[in-house]
Parts: structure tokens; C-alpha cells; sequence
């Protein structure tokens, strides 16, 4: 089979888990003797915009990864050169299926350019990019509020455009601005819905997730199926942490503000002297810096127990990681759908921590694989990372808890979660065969 798959970034490049999960799927599909095209982006200021490179995938060089410059996208949804770029290699490579992985800093139209040469196309969804034009359901600025990056609960074109794009307003509340931004959110989201309708199926890696697209953005059921991440299990494994006089908590992750980091900082101050906290993640900026900012502001004390421990290979998380930590918190402030950390920590056993809501709960269940803090409370957190430190005996009994998905309490192996993804790209190629002979 000969399998186009589209995603915004791919390692090493960008290591986000959308992108982490695609190359994971990528190798295994090649180990299972399929060929795999990458259709993705870099971001270079200083090669033309647009311009087409080749490249082969270091860690599997039978895959071969087409990069197009999009290094002024910020905002953009729709690029009649990408899309241009995007039907000459369908043309040359001929693929049998089209998998998208996501199409921010892309174009939504691409769906349109498969449409039109008949390749099916199966889209995973990561996150609500679709049904948000900033992905997450977090709004973009913080200057009417206290609450950092408020959520929202919906969508609505004008919402978007004040809560958003305000950034963007000649002066605030002016008339003239919010209704430019709002037909541009409309016009977004019509074109966007539109393409949705050309997708033959749906993967969401979330009950959570697949139920809000259903319920919130109409997608047809019959077009939809749930289908958790794949993992190299076998690098899960062996995990040895030697005893240490301080408790250590971990955060594995970008440094973004929808992470949650400022409240993870805040929730630590609130923390013993016997703990300190390690930050694994690249350098993001301005978010790291200011972070750093922030930790500063808190005290000598509580600064030096906080380590910056940058950039990790995740093919080496328990040696580089989870053997030098106690817990792992996830203190994202949206909807996280399926967050990988989670599932590699329940796979090594190592406790989680995390909020109430999303994604997140739905894969740790309080007391039983895990612990939950109240969904953008920093007290709470506070409260339950503390419970850590003075309970070993229930840090050992989430720590055994595992995934509660499956019967063996094992997350999903990456073989067995391609084989099951191949059989969906087999059933979809039928359907689409079948369909152009009626």
C-alpha cells in the first residue's frame, strides 16, 4: 500500500505529540511492508515561502518527507500554493490513501485536491483545530481577566474575533475591526466545515474528543471511530528509580501556555522543602523565559528547587526521564485529548497526576491509576501533589494501577494498533472503489 501522510510537523523538527505519534505510525507501517510519503512543513525565514525540499526520515530512511516553507502561516487556513504543491505530489506519487494527521500552517483545502483525483482520506483528530481556529478553545489574549487564558466552551465567529484576534484592532472595541474579524472567523469555519464533509473517516484517540465533534460540530457518526494511540511498549520498560532524599516531581513537554506550566509552578511553591521539580521540554520563547520569570519571583527558595532540564529523546523517557522522578503532572489548561505522557507513564509505572477534565480524566481515574486535581485550580494541585509526598503507600498503589482500558492494564502496542489502522485504510479504499463504479 502506498500511504501519503499529511501532519504540520514531523521529529525532529517539531517532537509535539501529534508529531511524536505520526513518525511512530510511519515506521511501523514501513516495518509492516507498506510505503509512506510525509507531507509536512518547516519553518524558515530565510528560504523563499512555498519552496518544496526533500528529505529522508534519519531513523527510517525508506521514508521520504516532503517539507514546504511555511514560515508566515500564523494565522492562515487556506494556501492556494500549498494546495498547488500538494496535487503535484499526488499526482507523481499516486497514493493509495491520504492520511491526515493535522493541516494548521498546511491548508484545509488539501482534503479538497484528494477529493478531486478520488484518494481516500482517514484524518486523526489531535485536537479541536477544526472546530477552533486557534485549536484548543483557549483564548489567545489575557488582558480583560484574571484568569489566564480563559476557555471557552464554544464556538462563536464574533467570540473569536474579540477574544482572539483583538491583538490584531486598530483600538479596542472598534466596530469596524470586530466585524472584519468576524467574517473572516466565517468564512474560516463555513470553508473548514466544508472540507470536513469530504473526509471518509474520522480516528479520535478520545471518547472525549470524538463526542465533542459529534455532538459540537456535527460530524456523522457513521464517520467516526475511536482508536487510541500505538506504542513502542518495549521502550516503556525497566524503569529503576533509586531512592532520593527529596521527592521529585517531572513535567514532560512544551513550554506553551496551554501546558499548564504556570500553574504547575504555583502549585509547587506550595510544596515542601523535601521536593523539587523537574522541567523537561526545548526552549520556547518568549513562554520559557518568561516562566523563568515567574519561578524568580517566588523566591531563592523555591527557584532552586526548580530544574530546566531541556530537550529529551522519547526514545529514551524511562533512562531520560522517569528513572529520575517519583510523579509525572499534567497540568494542562485545555482539553487535552490523549496525551501521550500519560499513557508512557502508566506504561513504566510512574504516578500521574493530572486534571479533571478531557482527555485526561478519562484515561486516569482518581485514586485507582492516578490522581485529579480540579481543572485549572492550582490550590488543588497543590493539595494532591502534597498527598504524594506524605503518602508513599498511594503513590505506590496508582503507580500499579496501569492503563484501565485494556485487560492486561497495558497501554497499546504500536504493531497491533498499525495492523488495526491498515484495516481501516483497506475498509475506506473499498468503500471509495465501490462507490465509483454505482
Amino acid at each position: 500500500m502506498k500511504i501519503l501522510k499529511v501532519i504540520h510537523g514531523y521529529p525532529y523538527r517539531y517532537n509535539a505529540g501529534s508529531e511524536v505519534y505520526s513518525q511512530m505510525l510511519c515506521h511501523e507501517l514501513c516495518r509492516q511492508g507498506h510505503e509512506v510519503v510525509v507531507f509536512t512543513r518547516q519553518e524558515d525565514a530565510y528560504k523563499q515561502e512555498y519552496s518544496i525540499e526533500w528529505e529522508t526520515d534519519p531513523l527510517c530512511p525508506t521514508i521520504r518527507v516532503c517539507l514546504i516553507n511555511m514560515a508566515h502561516a500564523k494565522d492562515g487556513y487556506r494556501h492556494e500554493r500549498v494546495d498547488d504543491a500538494f496535487r503535484n505530489l499526488i499526482e507523481h506519487y499516486k497514493p493509495d490513501i491520504i492520511h491526515i494527521g493535522h493541516l494548521n500552517h498546511l491548508s484545509t483545502s488539501l482534503i479538497s485536491e484528494a477529493q478531486k483525483n478520488e484518494i481516500p482520506v482517514i484524518f486523526t483528530l489531535h485536537d479541536f483545530w477544526l472546530m477552533c481556529p486557534r485549536g484548543q478553545f483557549l483564548q489567545a489574549t489575557n488582558s480583560k481577566t484574571e484568569n489566564l487564558y480563559p476557555s471557552c466552551d464554544f464556538q462563536d465567529n464574533e467570540k473569536c474575533a474579540r477574544a482572539c484576534y483583538s491583538r490584531y484592532f486598530s483600538k479596542p472595541d472598534d466596530q469596524e475591526d470586530i466585524g472584519f474579524w468576524t467574517n473572516w472567523v466565517r468564512k474560516r469555519m463555513d470553508h473548514v466545515s466544508q472540507m470536513c464533509g469530504l473526509v471518509d473517516l474520522y480516528i479520535a484517540p478520545s471518547r472525549y474528543l470524538m463526542d465533542r465533534f459529534v455532538n459540537d460540530f456535527s460530524i456523522d457518526p457513521s464517520k467516526m471511530v475511536y482508536l487510541d494511540y500505538g506504542f513502542h511498549r518495549e521502550r516503556l520498560q525497566g524503569r529503576s528509580r533509586k531512592k532520593e532524599a527529596d521527592f521529585i516531581f517531572g513535567y514532560i513537554g512544551t513550554h506553551k501556555q496551554a501546558k499548564g506550566i504556570f500553574h504547575l509552578i504555583q502549585a509547587f511553591s506550595q510544596s515542601p522543602k523535601n521536593t523539587q521539580l523537574k522541567i523537561w521540554g526545548s526552549p520556547l520563547q518568549p513562554f520559557t523565559q518568561s516562566l523563568k520569570s515567574y519561578a524568580a519571583s517566588l523566591g531563592l527558595q523555591i527557584e532552586a528547587r526548580i530544574h530546566w532540564m531541556g530537550g529529551y529523546r522519547n526514545d529514551d523517557v524511562v533512562s531520560g526521564v522517569f528513572n529520575h522522578v517519583d510523579a509525572i503532572v499534567v497540568p494542562s489548561i485545555w482539553g487535552e485529548n490523549s496525551p501521550l505522557v500519560i499513557h508512557e507513564a502508566l506504561e513504566a509505572g510512574v504516578p500521574v497526576i493530572t486534571a479533571d477534565y478531557g482527555g485526561m480524566r478519562e484515561y486516569i481515574h482518581h485514586e485507582v491509576n492516578g490522581l485529579l486535581f480540579k481543572f485549572r485550580d492550582p490550590v488543588d494541585l497543590a493539595f494532591q501533589m502534597n498527598r504524594l509526598v506524605s503518602d508513599p503507600d498511594l503513590a505506590a498503589k496508582i503507580a500499579s494501577g496501569g492503563y484501565l482500558q485494556s485487560e492486561d492494564r497495558r497501554i497499546p502496542c504500536i504493531k497491533a494498533h498499525t495492523i488495526e489502522m491498515i484495516s481501516l485504510y483497506q475498509k475506506i479504499i473499498e468503500q471509495k472503489q465501490v462507490g465509483s463504479y454505482v
